[in-house]
């Protein structure tokens, strides 16, 4: 058992994260223009309208708590003299409102899919492997926020410790395995879904147009130049 504890928390993320790197390299160099949502709204725009901006703005706050849940240890919260408890109903406030958001714009998004002919046809093997991966890692991560002030587990002295253990290339392999199976389950989930990302639609957060409120003005000139008359 100890031996599938460090395969799934030990060896398992570097590999994904290698995959990860690796497929979005080959993603950008095989296939630049398919980098892209593949837009489906000229098919249907009502439904998109209401679930792409829920699921997007909310998945921005989802991250950033996950951010901060994770990489910011809870000596740094101590020392900012941040109470406890504090702490834990801003993440059940936020994390619970954004999660709602980013489930509910997703669920939105999956019943257009299925509903509207043109968007399902659109849609290709990795979007029906995407979803359901997608949806269970969300529902999992908001099960866990709503779930946690009712526990006596503090993820941020176990799944925390070891998230930050992966990237110092020490992996603490014990600080996870402790977890409650609903952590466990988020966190595996979470490695699926970065292993799936290069291969999905996903990697057009990638694409992200970030630079285009810096850029300069598009100049345009008019082609009809007047002709002098013959003298």
């Amino acid at each position: 058992m100890s031996g599938l504890r460090y395969a799934l928390w030990g060896v398992l993320p570097y590999a994904v994260l290698v995959l990860f790197a690796a497929g979005t390299v080959w993603r950008f160099r095989h296939d630049r223009f398919g980098v892209t949502t593949r837009s489906s709204q000229l098919h249907e725009s009502r439904l998109l309208s209401v679930g792409g901006p829920l699921f997007h703005y909310g998945l921005l706050f989802v991250i950033a708590g996950h951010v901060i849940g994770l990489v910011v240890p809870e000596r740094v919260t101590e020392d900012l003299r941040v109470p406890e408890s504090l702490y834990r109903a801003n993440a059940l406030l936020v994390g619970g409102v954004a999660g709602a958001a980013t489930v509910a714009g997703l669920a939105v998004l999956v019943a257009r899919r299925l509903r509207v002919r043109a968007v399902r046809r659109a849609s290709d093997r990795t979007d029906r492997a995407l979803y359901p991966i997608l949806a269970t890692v969300l529902l999992a991560g908001l099960a866990a926020t709503l779930l946690a002030p009712a526990g006596d587990y503090d993820y941020r002295l176990g799944v925390s410790v070891w998230f930050r253990s992966v990237f110092l290339l020490h992996p603490n392999v014990g600080a996870i395995s402790g977890a409650p199976l609903l952590y466990q389950a988020h966190a595996l989930l979470g490695l699926a879904l970065f292993a799936l990302w290069p291969f999905s639609r996903l990697v057009h957060a990638f694409a992200a147009p970030v630079a285009y409120p810096f850029r300069a003005y598009v100049v345009y000139r008019s082609r009809n130049v007047r002709r002098r008359p013959f003298a």
